[in-house]
């Protein structure tokens, strides 16, 4: 059977209700091309296009924005140089390119949620999947021991911990991408009674504060930061599998690209 674009965002589609204010587009391309290879990232990055395309694949499924803007708007870029000569690839190439953000993170439970919790090995410990999180019970385990795990397994080269690096932990809230925010974590924080919190990113005044006056408070709390793209990649390179099995036919990759921060 001939699988075309459209065909593989069908598929995609089947496992979330549809949304009518929704991100997830196809950003460029036509739906009844033929697909000869899926590419799967964490975002459409120059380089990965680069590499999409070199790989013969003509269709690549990004979690995030092509360029720079959750909703899509390139009104502030029709001048930039770096904007268009990044459309130019993507047009010189025929590259199509499928925006996946708000299907995915309707899952039951949340795919890119539940891919990281899959690949720390904690599903068994899962307590618990919310709308935007996942509770996780574990071993009584030292702070500075959890983001050693987690550094480990996620192959970062560092995370950030708030709190003592000696406190014991063993109630987690895992919050991927930008569910860092204070609206995200507090509430749960305290309706679930966490003991850490580890999220891709957040607002540094929100919920970071809220733990340093927990803290000051005597209450054992703790935040472990992994990053925004570390914690939603898992997700993407999840879904690579899940479309190969689902495609026999047509060759499925995920691409991953460099730590987008070093310390210095």
């Amino acid at each position: 059977m001939t699988v075309t674009v459209q065909h593989v965002i069908n598929q995609l589609s089947e496992l979330a209700e549809p949304m009518e204010d929704t991100v997830d587009r196809l950003e460029f391309g036509n739906p009844k091309t033929e697909v000869t290879g899926i590419v799967t990232a964490f975002m459409a990055t120059y380089r990965i296009i680069q590499a999409t395309v070199e790989s013969g694949a003509n269709l690549l499924l990004t979690h995030e924005g092509t360029f720079y803007s959750h909703k899509g708007s390139t009104s502030m870029l029709e001048n930039d140089p770096i904007y268009q000569q990044k459309r130019q690839l993507v047009e010189q190439s025929g590259l199509a390119i499928y925006r996946l953000h708000d299907t995915i993170h309707r899952y039951s439970p949340d795919g890119i949620t539940k891919a990281l919790v899959r690949l720390l090995d904690w599903e068994e410990a899962v307590a618990e999947y919310l709308t935007a999180s996942a509770v996780v019970d574990l071993p009584p385990v030292r702070l500075k021991d959890v983001a050693g795990y987690l550094k480990e397994k996620l192959r970062l080269p560092f995370v950030r911990i708030m709190g003592d690096p000696s406190t014991r932990c063993s109630r987690a809230g895992v919050f991927v991408g930008y569910r860092g925010g204070g609206d995200s974590v507090i509430p749960v924080m305290q309706a679930k009674d966490l003991d850490v919190a580890i999220i891709g990113e957040g607002p540094e005044w929100e919920t970071p504060e809220y733990i340093r006056d927990a803290i000051c408070q005597g209450k054992n709390k703790a935040l472990i930061v992994i990053g925004h793209a570390e914690s939603e990649k898992p997700g993407m390179e999840l879904l690579a599998g899940n479309l190969q099995a689902s495609f026999p036919t047509v060759p499925v990759q995920f691409f991953d690209e460099e730590a987008l921060y070093h310390l210095v």
